[in-house]
């Protein structure tokens, strides 16, 4: 990948594509998940239509992947060029009020959270990876840029929310399956999904806007564009319940404009409301 990271951009798209066709065949695991993802969340396609998504997902995926090379060693010029940023007006006005970036798990949220480190200072949480070397990998490509602060799981929220008081947008992924703990079950595409309620929570704890942050991988060789809304009115409110449907709606929303792009193979309906059966 280091190699791969002198490529022009055009080559290392068609390479990551390629990859992806690849994989679709080579990780059976992880195809039949994407499978069961998509019929459960799109019921009326048929099935030849929900194969060509599936496929067109693990294109997506590895090729998003493969250029993690130019987010971990290209010259930061070459990143500013490579994802484009619509929307860091709202960002702005908030003028160091806390806030958190909700940054929902499609194939580009590497790519937006390392443009977005060329522009601000970050705190982020994350997970140590199997692999210690790609775990150093990850955090480090993630701290390239600036002064970003990466939280782990087990140094908690408590580390997040220290952070975010000294001004630090937080950069928050709060849409995967973790297990049955602290979690609620809310629909996702009509399925009941389990779901963490930390947007609501945090936002509440820490007096902070919450603003949705998505970056889309463009076709050809057009990059990125990672758009920022404007913050939630009305967010949060007493019902956590009803904040974390509204973070649902939202992703659904995106998946939409974008279908091939979320996180498919993961499985996001991994725990099950008591004797429902599994789906993987």
């Amino acid at each position: 990948m280091w190699i791969a990271h002198f490529l022009p951009y055009r080559v290392l798209a068609v390479i990551g594509e390629l990859v992806g066709a690849l994989a679709f065949w080579l990780i059976p695991e992880r195809r039949q998940v994407t499978r069961v993802n998509l019929e459960k969340c799109f019921p009326a396609m048929n099935g030849e239509q929900r194969e060509t998504l599936a496929k067109a997902h693990f294109r997506a995926f590895c090729r998003a992947f493969v250029e993690r090379a130019l987010l971990w060693w290209a010259p930061r010029g070459r990143i500013e060029r490579l994802v484009r940023i619509e929307g860091l007006e709202h960002l702005r006005a908030l003028d160091g009020a806390p806030a958190i970036l909700f940054a929902p798990h499609f194939v580009g949220l590497d790519a937006g959270f390392t443009r977005l480190s060329c522009e601000w200072k970050l705190v982020s949480m994350y997970a140590q990876q199997k692999d210690a070397t790609f775990s150093e990998l990850l955090r480090k490509g993630r701290t390239r840029f600036g002064d970003q602060r990466l939280v782990s799981r087990q140094e908690g929220i408590r580390a997040t929310l220290a952070a975010m008081r000294t001004g630090r947008p937080f950069y928050y992924l709060p849409d995967q399956d973790h297990g049955p703990r602290d979690t609620l079950f809310v629909p996702f595409f009509g399925v009941a999904a389990a779901t963490v309620p930390g947007l609501s929570r945090i936002s509440r704890v820490a007096g902070a806007r919450v603003l949705p942050c998505v970056t889309q991988l463009l076709p050809g060789a057009a990059g990125y564009v990672l758009r920022i809304d404007a913050p939630w009115d009305n967010f949060p409110t007493q019902d956590p319940l009803a904040d974390t449907r509204r973070m649902n709606e939202y992703i659904e929303r995106r998946v939409l404009e974008m279908p091939e792009q979320y996180f498919w193979m993961h499985k996001r309906f991994k725990t099950r409301p008591a004797g429902e059966a599994r789906f993987y």
